[in-house]
């Protein structure tokens, strides 16, 4: 099993070697290119995704046509589309590859299973979805509470390593501003 896949779900669980070793039994390795869709809307997401390497984003196309990043997902972090993949319907969602990308996949159709044989999975994720509400809860109280530029920098002192990964049009999306808004914020930073 990936080392880092351990030792993340150590940090929120504990487990046996031999659960280590079942869950491990559930996942499959995967590799998306670079540009490549993990997840086109329309389809139906059927899997959980843990990113052992690289940097993917999930987002939807207004009906404007723009691009709306919702969330990025890079090295050690879970990534999916829940309401596809709990509701099972149709997404209206994208998870597009940002670098090459190699993803652990958790099938939803074995989750159930593997919840029975490895009961920590059910607390993992609940810690995991935890977490995941209070990020979206702070994403929301800053775009409400803060300055533009205040977002970005806030953003990036919490997240450097999307600075060096993620093109800064695309952290503009995910902020909710224009590219060169968040151009004229790093000209200002020099």
């Amino acid at each position: 099993m990936n080392p880092n896949l351990i030792e993340y779900i150590k940090r929120y669980v504990s487990v046996s070697e031999t659960e280590i070793n079942k869950f491990q039994s559930y996942l499959k390795p995967k590799r998306i290119q670079k540009k490549e869709f993990l997840l086109k809307a329309g389809q139906f997401c059927k899997s959980r995704y843990f990113i052992t390497k690289g940097c993917v984003r999930l987002f939807y196309i207004d009906n404007k046509g723009n691009e709306q990043i919702i969330h990025f997902g890079i090295d050690n972090w879970w990534i999916t589309d829940y309401e596809s993949l709990i509701n099972n319907k149709p997404s209206i969602l994208y998870i597009q590859a940002i670098e090459t990308t190699d993803l652990l996949e958790l099938p939803q159709v074995s989750f159930d299973e593997l919840c029975q044989n490895v009961p920590q999975t059910e607390r993992l994720f609940r810690k995991i979805m935890e977490k995941t509400y209070i990020a979206i809860q702070k994403r929301i109280e800053y775009i409400y509470s803060l300055k533009g530029e205040e977002q970005f920098q806030l953003f990036i002192a919490a997240n450097p390593e999307f600075t060096q990964r993620v093109p800064q049009y695309m952290i503009a999306s995910y902020l909710g501003m224009s590219p060169e808004f968040v151009s004229k914020i790093r000209a200002k930073k020099k």
